[in-house]
């Protein structure tokens, strides 16, 4: 543990083997739960949400942050139910 730069009465804690260990401390966005699972819950009230989170993923957002990658995954594959739900409804209605 590396703790020469201590400022204050708290000191970083660094791994000097994994220099990447303490790059994800901080909370994720959007109530501390992550742009994917918000976008997952928010998306039973409005549909839509699931379509921007599902873009998120297929542009490699969650490279940015890893944790990201369940909720944006959730997401997507919600968006891909809905959208096999809304086809199948229109086409029972038209039939």
């Amino acid at each position: 543990m590396d703790t020469t730069d201590q400022r204050g009465a708290y000191a970083p804690i660094r791994d000097t083997e994994q220099p990447q260990l303490g790059k994800f401390d901080k909370p994720l966005p959007c109530f501390g739960c992550g742009i994917g699972w918000f976008s997952l819950l928010l998306g039973f009230v409005c549909p839509l949400m699931w379509y921007y989170a599902t873009i998120l993923y297929f542009g490699n957002y969650y490279h940015k942050d890893p944790r990201e990658r369940d909720g944006l995954t959730a997401s997507a594959i919600s968006a891909l139910v809905f959208t096999i739900a809304a086809l199948i409804t229109i086409i029972v209605i038209i039939c």
